[in-house]
């Protein structure tokens, strides 16, 4: 099929926009006392797959899917070395973008004292730079020489990269993730783990774009889904503690575990490199990540390509996903002062609807204007 022949992709955006309503619900509500007592699969806890581990892998599957469109489509109209070159330049200034939507939590306060500083770089490293849109940028760039490639090749290169985060995570990487300040969504090597996801969208994508029947493409979609979310399960049944746990004796063990999605009372770190966790950005974590992406986005295949479901939110939300991204931090930064961490469930869900809809006023009045922030 001509690239130019595709045109926008409705299943896509309605998911992009369901992933960034998740997106606004998890990061207002997750920090409350009322939401982790009753209501856990909201807050990240680093120990199983809880509904807000699975918004970020389903950013990074979005971003593979129109990574790999849009490559593809400007290699063909523009010639490959454009197509390369405006790869490494977006994401570049993604990266800048990053650097400024992330201010540093600590600060040098005195030119003489350079252990400020230290301390300063260490935070920023750790938690303040390495969050979505740095990881989003890195890991494109990571994935860029294959982005193009045959399928084979992008599956090779997603379990290479994975191996390799297992093997730095056994050396030092878990227990540097888990070390105050803790890492974020992975730290600096989050990268290695996130291409998971990212590829399996753009082996989306080629699976979208090669079969005109759209139910066989759902279908197909569900069961590469189900299959992976199998193996990410099958994953966290092995049991292996960092090097410093073992003294390098690397004594993996099997043995069965609770489902990936089943919540776990306890605290990290777990001293086990096949824990799904977000903070550590674990190889089961982004398996089972891409493989809920998967499934899900067969369901809107079938709502939205098959059927035609089209929800305007989504569709706003859809449509300037970077922009709302950056947006709807300052609006909980706006509206949280008001809403104490022990307040009631009630209350939570109240303000975190007035902070929903202050995000969509500014993103629809946006829309309306054709206004987009993209890269």
């Amino acid at each position: 099929m001509n690239m130019a022949d595709v045109a926008r992709i409705a299943s896509l955006d309605q998911f992009r926009g369901y992933t960034v309503l998740g997106m606004f619900l998890v990061n207002f509500v997750g920090s409350f006392a009322a939401i982790k007592a009753v209501l856990p699969v909201l807050s990240h806890h680093h120990t199983y797959f809880s509904y807000a581990d699975s918004i970020m892998p389903q950013f990074f599957f979005a971003v593979g899917f129109a990574y790999r469109l849009t490559f593809l489509r400007r290699a063909e109209t523009h010639g490959a070395r454009s197509a390369y070159s405006h790869a490494v330049q977006r994401n570049f200034a993604l990266l800048l973008v990053a650097f400024v939507v992330y201010s540093v939590g600590s600060r040098w306060e005195q030119w003489a004292d350079a252990t400020q500083l230290d301390v300063v770089l260490l935070r920023w490293a750790k938690q303040d730079l390495f969050q979505t849109l740095s990881h989003i940028a890195v890991t494109s760039l990571w994935v860029l020489p294959v982005i193009a490639s045959r399928p084979v090749v992008r599956i090779a290169f997603a379990v290479g990269s994975g191996l390799l985060h297992l093997a730095l995570s056994y050396a030092f990487n878990y227990r540097w993730a888990n070390t105050p300040p803790n890492g974020v969504d992975g730290g600096p090597l989050g990268f290695l783990t996130w291409t998971i996801p990212l590829i399996a969208g753009s082996l989306a994508y080629d699976a979208w774009v090669a079969d005109g029947s759209r139910a066989r493409v759902a279908r197909r979609l569900l069961v590469w889904g189900l299959a992976i979310l199998a193996l990410g399960y099958g994953l966290t049944c092995l049991h292996l503690a960092p090097s410093d746990s073992d003294e390098w004796q690397f004594r993996m063990t099997v043995s069965p575990a609770a489902p990936p999605f089943v919540f776990v009372d306890v605290k990290p770190p777990t001293d086990n490199l096949f824990t799904v966790s977000q903070r550590s950005g674990s190889l089961t974590y982004l398996v089972f990540g891409a493989g809920f992406s998967l499934a899900i986005y067969a369901l809107f295949v079938w709502a939205c390509d098959i059927g035609t479901l089209r929800i305007g939110i989504l569709r706003t939300f859809g449509t300037n996903a970077l922009l709302g991204y950056i947006i709807h931090s300052m609006v909980n930064d706006a509206i949280k002062p008001f809403a104490p961490r022990d307040a009631p469930l009630w209350y939570v869900f109240a303000a975190f609807g007035v902070s929903l809809s202050i995000c969509y006023l500014f993103l629809r009045y946006l829309e309306k204007h054709r206004l987009f922030l993209k890269l």
